[in-house]
């Protein structure tokens, strides 16, 4: 397997991670119950660890921007049909930007 195309894999396993660090974060109640907790520091940390390693052979600001992109509009996503949040034209708007972005960055590479 190229380098290029293990990276992108490594990083989405990065976004993967974080994504599952918030879910986690949501149930920990402030750090309160300690499963939940330990997980957030478990998953941020992997998701953290996991980015480094895909940065090495990707552009840094690609790398960050992609991470942080979808990972937010997962995030969101999720939010929206798992947890009931709310949801409207605008808020689909913003994350179907969010999408095209980091689609945008990804054929600017």
């Amino acid at each position: 397997m190229n380098h290029q195309l293990f990276a992108w894999l490594v990083l989405a396993a990065s976004v993967l991670a974080e994504v599952l660090g918030t879910l986690a974060l949501r149930y920990a109640e402030g750090f309160t119950r300690p499963l939940p907790s330990i997980a957030v520091v478990i998953c941020y940390g992997g998701a953290i660890g996991l980015m480094s390693l895909s940065i090495k052979h990707l552009e840094m600001g690609l790398t960050y921007a992609v991470w942080a992109g979808s990972g937010t509009a997962l995030t969101a996503a999720i939010g929206m049909l798992w947890f009931d949040e709310s949801f409207g034209p605008l808020r689909l708007a913003g994350l179907g930007c969010i999408v095209l972005g980091v689609i945008a960055l990804n054929l600017s590479s």
